[in-house]
């Protein structure tokens, strides 16, 4: 991680550090919330500069060190397109935090083979609003943990560099809102789609009957005990169980023998439920639609937003589906708030990567936009 050492009566000026790096002032405040007296975080690349160096006791003495860091916009992981595995998005989220300080990250829960769920955050902490933002509740689905988390390098890459996009201002947005990132909801299952029962060290026999005894894993929507994570929440949950064909853990559509029963829906649950934000987005792919309503329970405000979702996106916003037990269904059932199911791409899942540049483009503008609240 970017620090120095540092005078600690330099830190009291967090608008000059700001002007010598260049850098917006609420970001290094957030940076360094858990630094001690002694110590400056700022963006940047691995970059100790005071490792071994004595504390900068003048701010021109701190510019001398800051003007060696490497550039931001030269980092080339910063604009990849990556897939991500279980380990891939962990090795992901240490850089991000590493070169973003003001990003936090950690574990809400484990997965059914224990694996971690992640939560990245970021905003200023007077921040009046709250937006939270989910990927990957479907294994065969993997695609939107790699749109969300492209996004969320944009994001901070351009809070750093001051770059306006689609007519957001970064640095407002983080002003305004805290974000709640959960990028994949279930690592189980995704590590099954990606890599094979094998790696997850798991006889394929016990998952060939569940998956109907396909030759591959590829299509594999549900979390390793064969349950949707997406119909698995208290919001006429009754009516999926009762309609839905399978009636055993299945690779598809099973929505457990009770609601709330799968590990990964009980961390969702308890998220939400110890601070609900004021919208939620849950990314998922097939059909370029986004829903919107649940029941005519969702706030007046929701049916404004849709429209700024549909024209920076293109996609068509859909208020009704004949759809219960979701997890964006139980959001505004139970909260009255905003939430939104954006639905990426169409073809068979899984979309191919060679989807991904198209998707990217017509969904980085909702994402833009779920973090800008009207005054």
């Amino acid at each position: 991680m970017a620090f120095i050492k540092i005078k600690p009566d330099l830190k009291q000026n967090m608008s000059r550090l700001s002007d010598i790096l260049n850098i917006p002032e609420q970001l290094l405040i957030s940076a360094n919330l858990g630094a001690s007296l002694d110590e400056f975080y700022f963006p940047g690349v691995n970059q100790q500069a005071g490792k071994d160096a004595p504390p900068a006791e003048t701010y021109e003495q701190l510019e001398l060190l800051v003007n060696e860091r490497p550039r931001l916009d030269e980092e080339q992981w910063l604009t990849e397109t990556i897939v991500y595995d279980s380990a891939a998005l962990k090795n992901e989220i240490e850089k991000l935090t590493e070169c973003f300080p003001f990003v936090t990250s950690h574990i809400l829960g484990r997965s059914a083979l224990g694996q971690p769920i992640y939560e990245l955050c970021l905003g200023a902490e007077d921040a009046e609003k709250t937006t939270h933002i989910n990927a990957s509740f479907h294994a065969n689905e993997w695609i939107t943990t790699s749109v969300l988390m492209k996004w969320l390098k944009e994001y901070c890459l351009f809070l750093c560099t001051g770059q306006h996009v689609l007519g957001f201002s970064p640095p407002e947005l983080f002003r305004q809102t805290k974000l709640s990132v959960v990028p994949l909801v279930n690592p189980d299952g995704v590590d099954l789609v990606l890599l094979g029962p094998e790696h997850l060290g798991i006889e394929r026999d016990a998952f060939d009957e569940m998956n109907e005894h396909q030759p591959d894993f590829k299509e594999w929507k549900a979390n390793i005990n064969g349950v949707d994570l997406n119909n698995q929440f208290p919001s006429d949950w009754e009516i999926e169980k009762r309609r839905k064909p399978p009636k055993s853990p299945s690779y598809r559509d099973y929505p457990g023998d009770e609601p709330l029963t799968e590990p990964e829906a009980i961390v969702m649950r308890d998220l939400i439920a110890s601070q609900p934000p004021d919208r939620l987005v849950a990314l998922h792919t097939q059909g370029e639609e986004i829903y919107w309503g649940y029941k005519g329970l969702e706030p007046p405000e929701s049916s404004k937003v849709i429209q700024t979702f549909e024209r920076l996106s293109g996609y068509k916003g859909v208020r009704f589906i004949d759809s219960y037990a979701g997890f964006r269904d139980w959001f505004i059932h139970f909260y009255q708030k905003e939430g939104y199911t954006v639905e990426l791409g169409k073809g068979k899942n899984p979309l191919p990567l060679s989807q991904f540049d198209d998707i990217y483009c017509k969904s980085r503008g909702i994402l833009w936009a779920s973090c800008f609240f009207e005054s």
